[in-house]
């Protein structure tokens, strides 16, 4: 179910979705997904719980849906063409700044290690956050093949996903800090396109600059 279906059915604005959704992540930090419930959730968003099951079916889905809303979509970034795979890659990355990243780290490392103990929380993160990531990942890498900027026979294309994944995790578990805009692109243009063997064109980069990282 797309968020504008949820809020044609719960017959709210997108202002309401919006606050419903903060709630819910609010919760996720206070307590963690474990001892999150669906009644505290009801109470937090003045939402009664029958509603709560009726539009999302459960605890799983509410909170994939919420942190999906948190995040870019692919409206926003990942059908975004800048010309070039530095560009493209740089627009799907950059989508939130440093203090969003740091805020949402903490509940995005809680969240994995549920994933793998909630098979629930594990689908719906699959249908509503890492296939969506992967289609933008992917029509990047065909825009770039298209404009001949890497091989579609690269072994490395196949691994886009697990490379990006691997920006945030290592930086949290390596150093126990949250990945920084400047870290991310450090990250693309020293991991990330090398092993695409992408050509890079200096162009300006879409989106949110990052302080002290030369563009192009």
């Amino acid at each position: 179910m797309t968020e504008s279906a949820t809020a044609r059915r719960l017959r709210i604005t997108p202002e309401r979705l919006a606050e419903l959704y903060e709630s819910v992540l609010d919760l996720l930090r206070e307590v963690g997904y474990h001892a999150l419930t669906m009644d505290a959730v009801a109470a937090r968003t003045r939402c009664s719980k029958a509603t709560l099951y009726r539009q999302w079916g459960g605890k799983a889905e509410l909170v994939a849906q919420a942190v999906r809303h948190d995040t870019p979509s692919s409206a926003q970034a990942g059908e975004t063409d800048t010309g070039s795979l530095k560009g493209d890659l740089y627009a799907l990355t950059l989508c939130r700044d440093d203090a969003r990243i740091e805020r949402n780290s903490a509940l995005m490392r809680g969240l994995t290690m549920a994933i793998h103990t909630e098979p629930d929380l594990r689908d719906a993160f699959r249908e509503y956050l890492i296939d969506p990531a992967k289609e933008d990942l992917r029509a990047a890498l065909r825009r770039a093949v298209a404009r001949g900027e890497i091989h579609a026979d690269n072994p490395a294309v196949d691994f886009i996903m697990h490379m990006m994944i691997g920006a945030f995790v290592s930086r949290l578990s390596v150093e126990e800090e949250a990945p920084t805009q400047a870290f991310l692109v450090s990250y693309i243009d020293a991991v990330v396109l090398p092993a695409l063997a992408a050509r890079t064109p200096a162009l300006p980069v879409v989106g949110t600059a990052v302080p002290g990282h030369p563009r192009g």
